[in-house]
Parts: C-alpha cells; sequence; structure tokens
C-alpha cells in the first residue's frame, strides 16, 4: 500500500520544450510544463475549458530521453510523486512550489507537424 501514498498521474501537453540543466557536474535535469485540460459547461450552458499548468522533473537516462524525444505539444503521460520545494525569490520573500518528481513517462502523440504554406 506504500507505493500509492504519494502518487501522481497525468497526462498533458508540453508548454515548451524540456528544459536541460546538469547539476553537480554529473546529474542531468529536465524541467518540464504540463498543461492538463477539463472541460466543463456553466448552469447557462457555456461551455468552458480550464488550463492547469503542472512543473515536472525528470533525472537522469529519463532526463536524456525527454530531450532526445520530446518537444512542445507534445502528448505525454507522466508518473512520480508530488514534492514540495521552498525557495526565497529575488524579494526576500519566502515560496513554495509544487513539483512533481517524474518516476516515468510515455509520449502519446509527437507534436503535430505544419503543412508548409504555399505562398
Amino acid at each position: 500500500m506504500y507505493e500509492f501514498k504519494n502518487r501522481i498521474q497525468l497526462i498533458g501537453h508540453l508548454g515548451q520544450d524540456p528544459e536541460i540543466k546538469i547539476i553537480n557536474n554529473d546529474r542531468k535535469l529536465a524541467k518540464l510544463n504540463i498543461a492538463t485540460n477539463d472541460q466543463y459547461v456553466t448552469k447557462d450552458g457555456v461551455k468552458k475549458e480550464d488550463t492547469q499548468w503542472h512543473s515536472v522533473n525528470i533525472w537522469g537516462k529519463s532526463a536524456e530521453t525527454a530531450e532526445k524525444y520530446l518537444k512542445k505539444g507534445a502528448e505525454i503521460y507522466v508518473e512520480g510523486k508530488l514534492i514540495y520545494n521552498t525557495y526565497v525569490d529575488k524579494d526576500g520573500v519566502k515560496r513554495t512550489r509544487a513539483e512533481i518528481e517524474a518516476s516515468g513517462f510515455l509520449v502519446l502523440s509527437p507534436k503535430p507537424k505544419k503543412e508548409p504554406i504555399a505562398a
């Protein structure tokens, strides 16, 4: 049962290409921003869409795979755990940020290719 205590699963689209960082000169980190969309109808019958953005960290060999295959717009499945990072911003204010520490991901659909426009 312990594996279910802190588990996140998301399906969404990448808002940008992965941001790649090297930590301590040897650990690769891929930082992703994933958008998930929910649709609903208001009591007035108006269709609305709610977009939530999620920060995802992918480490090591998986980060190398993310760097190679993930591009803005791709639909992916991410599984991991929720973590909270506390930091002090440039104005000296203490902030907390929720992030997903990925244990794995799957590419569900690549970035759609745009057809060339004839001039």
